[in-house]
Formats: structure tokens, sequence, C-alpha cells
């Protein structure tokens, strides 16, 4: 066993490939690091970097193409490399834990969250039934959890993706291992529950001084967390230290690409603002939308539902050109009344477009859907896996008869090159593509219909800080060039403050606030829009970029 001195994790000159078709890939080459007992170390870079390899490697997760050329994983002195299956199996739990970027995929959703935790202890801490479900309850205690007896009962259908987060990481330190690696454990969640996780991993660590390997491409977030930082570019480690050295005084390139493209509110990206005084091109007048009521057959057979308001009493308006920013926690609204304005739900209220008014989803015809696009988060739910990229963006030109057969291939292309893809691009299928490319296809097609305005929600989420900053500048490039209207809903308030003319808040289902960019500071915002701005991490030590940086 390691003492306090000594690494708990030890990484020496280590390699991994993946045997493909086409040959081997190298994932890892060369890597060497040190986590000490207490420490925290954050490993950033973007998505291929080699950063959940790097984690997989750590907990023996290797896939069956998986090729370790070299190097040793030293975990309290013990190489992992040299142990049999049986080992690493009573290793995982006890002495080494993980936390997933996604709760849903670590719970069973046929068993309930306390007997998830309860077999964990039952199984590495050799607690009998009775025992382990009382120190279960109590590691739910220690996250928050309010009614840790209640969640207990719960499947994780039934919790939130906070709550899910807070019981696996529970159950990680429920074990009590020397080591948990934390692979983007907060990129699904709002700020405010992405800053409650990480005070109770904080919170847990003072109190139990595990080591940790902390996974992020969130640079202000690994600022707040990490004791030490590591960048992985390629496979390779390119620069290490102190968080604050690292974020104010960068050595390598690619680090001063990654920090020069952290959203910064100072930092304007946004198109010319439209007079006040313009008439909205789209404005929703108390809009309603109950989630959870029963239906009349439900009624008639004495079923009793449990609803609850997605959006109460909401109005607000968007003027043509500009880009008005929602934010809020998951569950505020924010996607409902999205959803509502692309005419995908039944509301109460009504909305106006452009004159017309629309006061239920049937009254919304073939102009309002062609003239109101949505884009989502996720562009595989909503990119049709088995057509090629050309026929996606075509279907619009097609459905609202925006060009004749002979001229739709010369508009796919040039769709393609408005969005900065190439025009091969057209005979892929979107598993060929990378997340930040299947954005820009789902823009290029909500681009396609010539719409008055494009809703974006959470498109930016699930990606890199530069994939992001390469999605924003592409968004505002195509306003200014089509003078699109633009509501952008996110959780990640210096990037909207980076683009939006005005910001929206809401909470609950209401909206508790509206405010020009510039007046996000001021002290009468309401107490939740304090809440939320205090909320965003901010890097450590980084300073406005330099002309060359912001050039990379």
């Amino acid at each position: 066993m390691a003492t306090n001195d000594a690494p708990v994790l030890r990484i020496d000159g280590y390699g991994l490939s993946y045997q493909t078709r086409s040959g081997p890939v190298r994932a890892l080459s060369d890597i060497s690091l040190n986590i000490s007992h207490g420490r925290t170390l954050g490993l950033v870079g973007e998505s291929g970097s080699g950063k959940s390899s790097m984690a997989y490697s750590v907990m023996r997760y290797l896939a069956p193409n998986a090729r370790e050329d070299g190097g040793r994983i030293l975990l309290e002195g013990e190489d992992l490399r040299t142990l049999s299956p049986a080992a690493i199996a009573r290793i995982r739990g006890r002495r080494a834990a993980m936390v997933f970027q996604d709760p849903s995929t670590s719970l069973n959703p046929a068993m309930t969250l306390g007997d998830q935790i309860t077999e964990v202890l039952e199984r590495h801490r050799g607690l009998d039934r009775p025992a382990a479900r009382a120190e279960g309850e109590a590691a739910l205690a220690r996250t928050g959890i309010l009614r840790p007896a209640d969640m207990m009962r719960r499947y994780p259908h039934q919790a939130s993706g906070g709550e899910k987060q807070r019981v696996v990481i529970a159950t990680a330190f429920a074990c009590q291992p020397a080591l948990i690696v934390f692979d983007e454990p907060t990129t699904a969640l709002d700020t405010i529950t992405a800053q409650g996780i990480l005070e109770l991993f904080r919170i847990l660590q003072t109190e139990t001084g595990v080591s940790a390997l902390y996974i992020s491409h969130d640079l202000a977030l690994v600022s707040r967390v990490a004791d030490d930082v590591a960048v992985i570019h390629d496979g390779r480690i390119v620069e290490t230290g102190a968080p604050g050295e690292i974020f104010s005084a960068p050595r390598n390139t690619y680090t001063k690409a990654l920090i020069a493209a952290v959203p910064r509110p100072d930092r304007w990206m946004g198109v010319p603002p439209p007079a006040v005084d313009a008439v909205p091109v789209l404005a929703a007048d108390r809009i309603g939308v109950l989630y959870g009521a029963p239906s009349r057959l439900a009624q008639r057979l004495g079923i009793k539902g449990r609803p609850h308001w997605g959006a109460r009493n909401v109005s607000l308006s968007v003027r043509p050109g500009e880009l008005l920013g929602i934010v809020g926690e998951s569950g505020s609204g924010k996607s409902t009344i999205a959803k509502v304005l692309a005419g995908l739900i039944d509301f109460g209220g009504g909305v106006s477009f452009e004159g017309r008014d629309f006061r239920k989803r049937k009254d919304f015809d073939s102009a309002y859907r062609r003239a109101v696009q949505i884009v989502f988060q996720h562009p595989d739910a909503s990119l049709n896996p088995r057509q090629t990229i050309g026929r996606i963006l075509a279907r619009p030109l097609i459905i609202y008869g925006l060009a004749p057969r002979a001229e739709r291939p010369a508009r796919v292309r040039a769709l393609l090159e408005r969005v900065r893809l190439p025009a091969e691009f057209a005979e892929r299928y979107p598993h060929q593509l990378s997340g930040g490319e299947k954005q820009r296809v789902a823009i290029a097609r909500a681009f396609a219909a010539e719409p008055e305005l494009v809703i974006c929600d959470e498109i930016t989420a699930a990606l890199d800080v530069s994939v992001q900053a390469s999605v924003a500048e592409l968004l505002m490039d195509l306003q200014r060039e089509t003078g699109t209207a633009c509501l952008f809903i996110t959780h990640d308030l210096n990037l909207v403050r980076q683009l939006a003319h005005r910001i929206a808040v809401m909470q609950d289902g209401l909206l508790v606030d509206i405010f020009d960019r510039n007046g996000a500071e001021d002290p009468d915002r309401a107490q939740y829009t304090r809440a939320l701005l205090d909320a965003v991490p901010k890097p450590a030590g980084v300073k406005p970029p330099t002309p060359f940086e912001a050039t990379l």
C-alpha cells in the first residue's frame, strides 16, 4: 500500500493502440502521470484526445481490440497490468472506483437505487444486508439527498440527472477506495446542479482523503476542482502544471488554443442588435403546458395522475434578426417552450407569428413549420441514420418546394459549404461524422428551409470547448448572412452572454427575469439569476486572449 508520500496512482511510459481493419490506431503514447494521496489530477483534452482511453486503461475496462504498448499502471505500488481478471474484479469498486458521464448508463433500470448501492457494499465491504442498507442510506445522506430512505426505494427513472449522479458518487465513496476516476461527471448537468456536484466532491474528498483522476474538456470546471492539470492531445501529454499556471501562462500551442476557445462574457461575438422598437417576428403570450394530467379514459377508469406544470404563464418575444437566450436549470421549462414554439406539443395561451395567431398545436400549418425550425441537442436522435447527408439536407427542399429536382444537388453542396463541411460529405452517413460535424448538418438542415426563426435547444451542450466555439461562430455567421432570428436555449451563461442580445431566465416553469446582455451584472437582477451567474465556473488565472491566441 502507498504511504501518504508515495503516489496512489503512478503511470510510467504507458501506450495503447486499437487494432482496426486499416491497421493499428495509436490512442496513447508514452503517458507518465502521478496522483498523490488526497490530490486531484485534472486531465483535459478534446474528444478523441485519449482521455477516456486513459480512464478505461486505469480501470482495466479494455476493448477486445485494445493492445497495450508497454509501460506500467501502478495503484498503491501494484502494477494493474500484471493482475488476473479475478484480481482486477476485486479491486474495482473496493480500491478504485469510476463515475461515468451519464449516470443512467451506470445504473440498472430494473433495480431500485437502494438495491444497487446495497449490492456494492455487500460485495466490496463484506457487510450483511441490513448493515449495507443502513450504510447505503447514510452514504446518500452525505451527498446532500434530503430523503435518503425515499431515494433508496426509487428506480433510476424516478430520479433527476443530478440525483442519479449523487447516487453513483455516493456508491463510489461508500466503498472507501484509494482512487476514483471521474469521466466528465457534470457534462450533462445544468450549471447549478454541476456546482452542487463539484461541492459534494470537494467535501467528500476532504472527509475521506481519496485521490482522483478528473477527466473533462471544461477548462473552467477543472480549474475549480483540480490540484494539478495535465493537457492531453493526440494521445500525448503536452503540458502539466498547477491550474493557475496552466491557464494564465500556457506554454503549448494546443493548450493556448483550448484556452482561447473558452467562452467569456466580455468577448462579444453576436450580430448587430435589432431596433428596440422593431415589431417582433414571434411573440408567445401566457404559454402554459401541463404534464402528467390523466386522459379522459384514465379519468373514467379512476386513474389519478400527478400533473405538473412544464411552463406557466410564459410571455416573451423575439425581434427580427435577434438572438434571445433562454437559460435555467434542468426542468426549468426551457425545452418545453422550445417544443411549443416548434409545434411539437399541445399548449395553452397563444403564439403570434408575423401577424398570425395560433391557439393550439394543430393550428401550426406548413408555412409556420417552414418558417420556424428547431435544432436539437443530440443530432444522433434527429438525423436519420439510414439516409445520406445529401438526402437529409434535400428533404426540406422537397417538402417545402424550395428547389426543383435538377437544382437540389447544387443546393445541398451550397448548404454544406455554408456550414463549412466538404461537398463530398453529401455521400456519407451520419455515423461517419464526428459530433461537431453532425451538429453542423443539423444546423444546415434547419437553414435549408429558409426560416425566419431558428430554435437552438442546447446545441453545444455535448461538444468540446473548441468545437463549441466553432459551432457558435458558425451560427453567428449564418445570422449575419440571412438575418434569421434565433432562440438559443442553454445552461451555459458564459456562452450565451457572448451571443445573445437579450437573456430570459426560467425557473420551475416560470419566466423569472429577462434583460439585455449588458445588464447581467446589475444589482437588481432576480435572486435566481444571481445564483446562476455565481454558479458559472471561471478558469483560474485566465487572461484575455492575445491576438495570436484568438486566431488559433
